[in-house]
């Protein structure tokens, strides 16, 4: 079974957008800048910020964190948020999810100005999405897509199963999908026998959030799965959504957890917000 790592990719894409970022400074007169809004403690936000703010410095970028306590007053975020839509300096804006409860997504959704929303996530963005002229590429999705084209795995013709359906990977990942001339399942909580429908499908995309809920008898044999879960079990170990000790030998591919879908994504996060530089410069 072939391992869809991310290691490759990264590494290329991340050495090509070093070089495109130091001509973009002699350009622009400054780097390209990420602002990270954190909201609370979470660990696991708090580990994903970081690693984009090091990934940002090492591509040659500027990036700032600006933290708050978990129980900030909305307003609160939305003055600092419409002062970084008002930077010239800044080019894009990422407010970690998940959010406390006091912040409501359908209002944090519509914040950030939509020409630095590079998490892709304003209305306005995903309407260009879907209508096939995107301004920006959601950052999973579109890392999940990079993984594949790397990987040589044609998409087009083929049938295809999403399973989930959330507003930052499910839905978005299935409006990409057919953009690309795939046939489409996609499965939810509400699905009816679920599994046979998936077991229809050459690829396999899982962003359900549920541990080990893709068991061997899910999948065709010789499909691709791309895992975009992340959990971390009771000895500690990091696993997704798949069960892989039940797929073993059923699959041509699949992504690792970890060091499959979650660096793509920061890539795809970097790639984004040079774009939005870039069309200053």
């Amino acid at each position: 079974m072939i391992s869809l790592s991310a290691k490759p990719v990264v590494e290329k894409r991340r050495a090509d957008l070093q070089g495109k970022t130091t001509r973009l400074r002699a350009t622009l007169g400054r780097a390209p800048h990420l602002s990270v809004i954190l909201i609370g403690d979470d660990p696991a936000s708090q580990v994903y910020v970081g690693r984009k703010a090091n990934a940002a410095t090492k591509v040659g970028f500027t990036s700032e964190t600006i933290r708050f306590p978990e129980t900030v007053p909305s307003e609160t975020v939305l003055k600092r948020v419409r002062e970084l839509n008002a930077d010239p300096r800044v080019d894009g804006i990422l407010i970690q999810r998940p959010l406390p409860s006091q912040l409501k997504e359908k209002d944090v959704a519509l914040w950030v100005d939509p020409s630095k929303d590079v998490d892709c996530l304003h209305p306005e963005n995903i309407g260009l999405l879907v209508t096939g002229n995107p301004r920006f590429i959601p950052c999973t999705p579109g890392g999940i897509l990079l993984l594949l084209d790397h990987y040589g795995i044609q998409i087009e013709g083929r049938t295809v199963c999403v399973v989930g359906r959330s507003a930052i990977v499910g839905k978005p990942l299935a409006s990409l999908l057919l953009s690309r001339n795939a046939s489409l399942i996609q499965l939810h909580r509400r699905t009816p026998d679920p599994a046979s429908l998936c077991k229809l499908a050459d690829l396999v995309f899982v962003a359900a959030g549920s541990r080990g809920l893709i068991k061997g008898d899910w999948l065709k044999p010789g499909s691709v799965v791309v895992d975009v879960g992340i959990h971390r079990d009771t000895s500690g170990r990091i696993t997704g959504d798949v069960d892989t000790d039940s797929i073993l030998g059923i699959p041509h591919a699949l992504s690792p957890v970890p060091g499959g879908v979650g660096p793509m994504t920061i890539q795809v996060l970097l790639e984004n917000t040079f774009a939005a530089a870039s069309r200053e410069g």
